[in-house]
């Protein structure tokens, strides 16, 4: 049975996506940026993006923004907000809806990322980004940095075994400030979801780390994290 077009009388606007991808490499935090190959803005450097389609929801459009990028599913994902001043865009009159995605940078496909023109860029030496794309990074860091107090989700930037070094500066890097070492550990000790495996990294010495892991199903019974 047809829709009747109830709203005939109102203008017409375009949906789209932008999606703020995170990771975490060579400890520092970093983020995923396209350099346009297409207009407007051509040869300039944006956030991934698209547009809603007819029988998708905003959500799974950012799913599929994402998966188109990187190759991956099931990633962290969070919505940042709507962005519709009128001139945002002078393509056409869209309003942007902007999610951030956190994910680990040694899975996603190089590949498919490099045929999209895309590369990594220090969080800290962002280069001019188009239209209000850098007001949606400066958001979405924000709303990271409130999440990552009190939720684990800086977690799904590291690789499934990682070094107490690791954890420390992964979250120095978030918070853009240096952490004491003794009080990081003693935090740390305190949740039980992080454990202790057996295995020893030794990249960065001969003696090497003790290397731990993330177990989901522990944290999800205590609920316990304070960084």
């Amino acid at each position: 049975m047809p829709k009747c077009n109830y709203y005939h009388e109102n203008p017409r606007f375009y949906v789209g996506i932008d999606c703020i991808i995170f990771g975490f490499k060579d400890g520092k935090l970093s983020l995923l940026l396209l350099k346009r190959n297409f207009e407007p803005s051509k040869g300039q450097w944006s956030l991934m993006g698209g547009f809603v389609q007819k029988d998708e929801s905003t959500d799974h459009a950012a799913k599929r923004v994402l998966r188109e990028l990187t190759g991956l599913v099931k990633v962290y994902m969070e919505q940042v907000g709507a962005f519709g001043e009128v001139e945002r865009d002078p393509g056409e009159r869209v309003i942007s809806i902007a999610y951030y995605a956190l994910i680990n940078i040694d899975d996603y496909d190089r590949e498919l990322v490099q045929s999209h023109n895309a590369y990594w860029a220090d969080i800290n030496e962002l280069p001019t980004l188009i239209f209000d794309h850098r007001e949606m990074v400066d958001k979405a860091r924000n709303l990271m940095k409130q999440k990552a107090s009190n939720k684990p989700i800086g977690f799904n930037l590291l690789p499934e075994l990682f070094t107490l070094t690791q954890l420390q500066t992964l979250y120095e890097a978030i918070y853009g400030e240096a952490m004491d070492k003794r009080n990081f550990r003693k935090r740390v000790a305190e949740m039980e979801f992080i454990e202790k495996t057996d295995e020893i990294d030794k990249t960065g010495s001969r003696r090497g780390a003790r290397l731990y892991r993330m177990n989901s199903d522990v944290y999800r019974k205590t609920r316990k994290f304070r960084i």
